[in-house]
């Protein structure tokens, strides 16, 4: 092993025995996450000045002037690094209300965090609500209905669950504007959408098939509030 590489590598295990030693001695000065940040980033700067130092000591005249402008480079490269990282940190919230709003501008059915404890869900081209949710563990998109009673879904959507319709009986009915349809009891193991999950819920299964399932009433009604504003729907849990 040369000198430079020896001494490089001795004042790094130095270094990170001196952090170790500090961080134990005063447990109480690395608080937040920030510190760690601002921590990680003196170290790293150590590492490199004393990697150039290291570098130069072995070189003179022009080698040395080349070296320290590729030095530089690489310096100011690990500088832009680590300003990308910190101002990532630092407006993490805001970038991941700006990551929400992209994704639900591309996937208006995905539910996306709109504040504590409340989701929401843009409208759909045709103006209406559909909203993604998983169903047993099986994924459905659901079209919210505020004119529905029921969470309904469609034969096939049913089949998709793990619903066995040749053991179902369709006691329903239901009058719609397209006349009176039959649906069958249920209950569903488990419906979730997005971080809330709902257990033990009761739903029917519609006789006749149908383009989508459909969330009602009774859904809606098992959060707190839920709002329709600027082409957004809210859902607070």
């Amino acid at each position: 092993m040369r000198s430079g590489t020896f001494w490089l590598a001795a004042f790094a295990i130095a270094l990170g025995g001196l952090v170790v030693f500090l961080a134990l001695r005063f447990d109480d000065a690395l608080e937040s996450s920030t510190d760690y940040l601002r921590l990680s980033y003196f170290v790293l700067l150590a590492l490199l000045v004393s990697s150039g130092v290291f570098g130069w000591r072995r070189l003179g005249g022009r080698e040395l002037f080349r070296e320290l402008g590729s030095t530089i480079k690489i310096a100011l490269a690990w500088v832009a690094i680590v300003a990308v990282l910190v101002l990532g940190y630092s407006y993490r919230h805001e970038l991941g209300a700006l990551k929400d709003r992209i994704v639900g501008e591309l996937m208006p059915a995905s539910p996306t965090a709109a504040g504590p404890r409340r989701i929401a869900v843009r409208a759909a081209a045709n103006g209406h609500f559909y909203i993604d949710a998983r169903v047993n563990g099986a994924r459905v998109r659901f079209l919210i209905d505020t004119g529905a009673t029921d969470i309904v879904l469609s034969p096939d959507d049913a089949r998709r669950v793990g619903i066995d319709l040749k053991r179902l009986r369709f006691t329903n009915v239901y009058r719609t504007a397209n006349g009176t349809v039959r649906g069958a009891p249920v209950r569903l193991r488990a419906l979730t959408v997005g971080p809330v999950r709902f257990a033990d819920l009761p739903a029917s299964v519609n006789g006749a098939p149908m383009r989508g399932s459909l969330l009602g009433m009774t859904f809606l009604r098992r959060f707190k509030g839920y709002a329709v504003r600027n082409g957004v729907l809210t859902l607070d849990y």
